[in-house]
């Protein structure tokens, strides 16, 4: 008998000769209804030919790395997830994994999908995920990092934004710019990043006597267009106009600027805008717009760090970015004359 016929075979070998990925090779032959027919066929025939035979008893594939870890995000719209994707997949490369991403809003399908041992651990960017799930993934000792949430356990790291004080430092800048009267655009209602940013810019402006009104927190949902039909609404309305508007992410921003400036508002001479994350188009618009850079790239990266970490025995943590202002044209200090 040939050394190549006498050497083991195993899964890695399979994707290989499939041309395909190691979690894929593991759902056809356990017949997870994930592929299409001509992949799952495709993957069968080779693992015939090679004379492939995992052992189907007892924990069959599930004590078995598949070399993959999962991005589990709830929405992709706007730059900031397409970057933090990309930088999630270079640090996966430079860790010697692949990356599966999971786009669901169904919280069965996420669970199942990282228990079915699809992947080796998760990135959670997902408000699918709730608290029984959490537990679910602590309970099985799942490697987990939530990159919307602090939750930390031996299996579980966070790597969050403190976008408390990313709205405090919003608040102190627009306050020494001169500014008195505010408003809030919203983030989706139930994220982490928008809750602690509110809390954090509602709390500078309390500690300086200042209070903002219900009728100048707008929604926005982390949208251009949400935060531009928003802000239009508010201004045909009638009602004085803020100094200053702080908006709970860029596109947002973007979305508030191009509804005051089709009102006939000027930015910054009559409101100043401040948005957060620092992605690309704040440089490119007219008026540039100032925000907080998050460093989001990063998060990505450290995410990765901490899960293979995990993945190699290490026990979870809390790892905290601070964010900075990055100052542009459509702030400047109130006019007082």
């Amino acid at each position: 008998m040939s050394k190549e016929r006498s050497k083991k075979i195993t899964i890695k070998d399979v994707a290989k000769e499939a041309g395909v990925s190691i979690s894929t090779v593991s759902n056809a032959l356990n017949n997870v209804n994930v592929l299409s027919p001509d992949t799952k066929e495709k993957v069968l025939e080779v693992a015939r030919r090679l004379n492939y035979t995992p052992n189907l008893n007892g924990r069959n594939l599930k004590a078995q790395a598949t070399g993959v870890l999962g991005l589990f995000l709830g929405a992709i719209r706007g730059p900031y997830y397409g970057e933090l994707s990309d930088s999630i997949y270079r640090a996966c490369q430079e860790g010697g994994y692949e990356l599966e991403i999971f786009l669901s809003s169904q919280p069965s399908h996420i669970i199942a999908n990282i228990l079915g041992h699809r992947v080796d651990g998760a990135i959670i960017l997902n408000s699918a995920i709730g608290e029984r799930q959490a537990q679910i993934l602590k309970d099985q000792g799942i490697p987990t990092v939530y990159i919307d949430r602090i939750l930390v356990g031996e299996k579980s790291s966070s790597v969050v934004f403190d976008s408390y004080n990313g709205g405090e430092q919003a608040a102190k800048f627009l306050l020494e710019l001169g500014h008195k009267k505010f408003m809030y655009i919203e983030g989706v209602k139930d994220n982490y990043d928008n809750i602690e940013r509110r809390k954090g810019f509602f709390e500078a402006l309390r500690k300086a006597g200042i209070v903002v009104d219900e009728d100048y927190i707008l929604k926005g949902d982390f949208e251009r267009v949400t935060a531009y039909e928003s802000v239009l609404e508010f201004i045909e309305s009638g009602k004085q106009l803020p100094d200053a508007i702080f908006a709970s992410n860029d596109l947002s921003a973007i979305g508030v600027v191009e509804a005051l400036r089709n009102a006939g508002v000027k930015v910054p001479e009559q409101v100043s805008v401040i948005g957060c994350d620092d992605i690309e188009t704040t440089r490119l618009v007219s008026p540039s717009v100032t925000t907080i850079r998050t460093y989001f790239e990063k998060q990505g990266i450290i995410a990765v760090e901490q899960l293979i970490r995990m993945i190699n025995g290490e026990s979870g943590k809390l790892i905290t970015l601070n964010g900075r202002i990055i100052p542009r044209d459509s702030t400047t200090a109130k006019d007082l004359s």
